[in-house]
């Protein structure tokens, strides 16, 4: 018998929706300011899982240049309906203060690999959307509902509305049909319908440790709505033994052999409250009581090893641990930051078996960086790249950045100092406070091709550099990278560490970096 390992979806794959089409399983989760938008991932037995695509990767469907930390893309939504998968999704424009600006929209496509269409327009009135197909054919969409106002709770319910597929756009009366429990924050509404109950589930608490799945069922799709005597129905709350934290947003699959499973995002502390690797996903096995409430099996917290279901073993082949660039495009773990790979910054065909990134903007800007970077995935990892890079300037940067947002990460660059030359340091921002590590850079005297490497063990990270052939020597103290995670600053944020490659020309003249390879190696050290 097999067993499912939590969490399924390691590193920043926060608030999945959970879908099966026939024997075919497949989770989306939210992408935030990384592009290409929404990842999904496939699976043939809930075990084994692979990242086979991103749909929204077109600045036609997903134009994030010049959006905030942790804007972007929030919660979709993955169903499918009569031969058409449909991607529901917000795109985040603002996000601090009192208000919310929240667009949600569909695209649709008739196979997972695309081609996906064009985005339609569906509201702003909050985030978190969702649709759900009655069986009598018609078309729901949910969705929380902010509430601005000084005084009135922000999560101020669910809106449902009918979306019309003959004119592609939502009609008749927005009606708010829950408006949440005593755990307050209600958000990430998704409905099923079972046994002539519509039920719907809400994430509630706060997608922090606080945070729960909820349930609450009626006979109308438009209430009114009976809450779940024993809500939360999932929840690690006042749990802090437990390995996985932050248990909520859940989504319901049924399984081809008949078996329930929650899939819902969990995080997993480096130390104290930290959770460098973002939020992931995990799957929950379900059953269904007597008197047709939705349990957890064992109990209502997660799982580290959850009994898989009865379906033959489908292992996918591993992705390889070197990516050597030598395809003309990038492979489907690379990301890059808000905006879309383009031959004006970005090229694998200039010079064949490299990646060329052309220097933008500055690591603080929301506009255009040349970077490109995947998640980490595993406390323990390793990662290496080789560069070729020729600064003028102390304004030309290139290097290996472990990154979480514009005000905090680690850079192992390369530069030019008036007096040493072509030289490494190291950048580090906390908090959006710019630091230097080393009181004096380190010339790289006719070194050609640099190699640059990157350890990091659970709240540690270690730089080293070397020359081609040459012995690897560390730089820089060990530090400590707390800062990396969601649960630093003051105010929320939502995505986790990636790793990755970048350059910046200040001086506005383009000089290319050229990456001959990247590896990413996860250790098994627990």
């Amino acid at each position: 018998m097999q067993t499912i390992t939590n969490p399924i979806l390691t590193g920043f794959n926060p608030d999945p929706s959970i879908l099966r089409v026939g024997e075919d399983y497949y989770i989306a989760t939210s992408t935030f300011e990384w592009f290409p938008g929404v990842q999904i991932h496939h699976s043939k037995d809930l075990v084994h899982w692979r990242l086979l695509t991103r749909p929204l990767n077109r600045i036609s469907q997903l134009n994030m240049e010049g959006e905030l930390n942790s804007g972007g893309v929030w919660a979709p939504c993955l169903t499918y309906d009569d031969g058409l998968f449909y991607l529901i999704y917000t795109d985040v424009k603002s996000r601090k203060g009192a208000f919310k600006d929240t667009h949600n929209y569909m695209v649709t496509a008739p196979d997972m690999m695309g081609p996906w269409s064009e985005p339609i327009f569906l509201n702003s009135s909050g985030f978190d959307p969702s649709l759900f197909h009655d069986d009598d054919g018609r078309k729901w969409l949910v969705n929380m509902l902010w509430d601005h106002r000084k005084g009135n709770n922000k999560f101020a319910g669910t809106a449902l509305q009918e979306y019309s597929v003959e004119e592609r756009r939502l009609i008749g009366p927005v009606i708010n049909i829950f408006k949440g429990t005593e755990l307050k924050l209600t958000e990430g509404p998704h409905l099923y319908k079972r046994n002539g109950f519509y039920y719907l589930m809400t994430a509630e608490g706060g997608t922090q440790y606080n945070h729960a799945v909820t349930m609450a069922r009626a006979k109308s799709i438009e209430g009114p709505y009976e809450v779940d005597p024993t809500n939360p129905i999932l929840t690690s709350a006042g749990k802090p033994e437990l390995a996985l934290q932050k248990a909520g947003h859940g989504s319901l699959v049924e399984t081809h052999t008949g078996e329930w499973y929650l899939a819902h995002l969990c995080a997993r502390p480096v130390k104290d409250k930290y959770c460098n690797l973002g939020r992931e996903t995990a799957l929950q096995r379900c059953y269904w009581t007597e008197d047709h409430w939705l349990r957890v099996e064992e109990g209502n917290w997660p799982k580290s090893s959850v009994k898989a279901p009865r379906i033959e073993p489908f292992v996918f082949e591993a992705e390889p641990v070197v990516d050597h660039f030598d395809d003309a495009s990038l492979g489907v773990v690379w990301n890059t930051l808000r905006i879309a790979p383009g031959p004006d910054w970005l090229s694998l065909t200039e010079r064949p078996g490299f990646l060329r990134l052309k220097g933008m903007e500055s690591m603080s800007s929301l506009h255009r960086q040349s970077l490109v970077a995947r998640r980490q995935q595993a406390f323990h990892c390793e990662v290496e790249t080789v560069v070729e890079f020729e600064p003028d300037n102390f304004q030309q940067l290139a290097g290996l950045i472990v990154y979480y947002d514009t005000e905090d990460y680690m850079y192992l660059r390369i530069t030019h100092h008036e007096v040493h030359g072509k030289c490494i340091g190291i950048i580090q921002s906390v908090g959006g406070v710019y630091d230097e590590l080393l009181d004096t850079d380190i010339p790289l005297q006719d070194i050609t091709r640099c190699k640059l490497k990157a350890i990091i063990d659970r709240e540690a990270l270690q730089f080293y550099y070397a020359a081609e052939g040459g012995e690897w020597a560390a730089i820089g103290p060990v530090v400590d990278i707390c800062h990396l995670s969601d649960d630093y600053p003051d105010y929320i944020r939502f995505t986790g560490t990636f790793i990755g490659m970048c350059v910046q020309d200040l001086s506005g003249t383009r000089k290319h970096a050229d990456f001959d390879s990247f590896s990413y190696i996860e250790k098994a050290v627990e």
